[in-house]
């Protein structure tokens, strides 16, 4: 019932409630999920299938898992990019 390209839901965890595209399946037990969730293993237990599956490959990119969720009209959020620091360096004394 959980195969590649699998829409799924995910209800357990801090992600739960989420919106998520089955990528991989590693082994009979756990499965490689992206999406509204980030892109990690999860117990097949942890998933509900919902009845909608795409065309997607092994291992596809999360360009393409959410341009898939997106076609389908599931919000996505917005990745967080830290701005970085100017490095300090040490004065060291003359």
């Amino acid at each position: 019932m959980i195969e590649i390209g699998r829409i799924c839901m995910k209800i357990a965890g801090r992600d739960a409630g989420k919106i998520c595209i089955v990528t991989d399946e590693i082994d009979k037990t756990y499965v490689l999920i992206d999406g509204q969730t980030r892109r990690r293993k999860c117990n097949r237990a942890h998933l509900e299938p919902l009845n909608q599956k795409v065309k997607i490959e092994k291992g596809a990119s999360n360009e393409l898992v959410r341009k898939e969720l997106e076609k389908l009209g599931y919000a996505l959020p917005k990745p967080k990019v830290k701005k970085s620091k100017p490095k300090t360096s040490k004065k060291t004394s003359e």
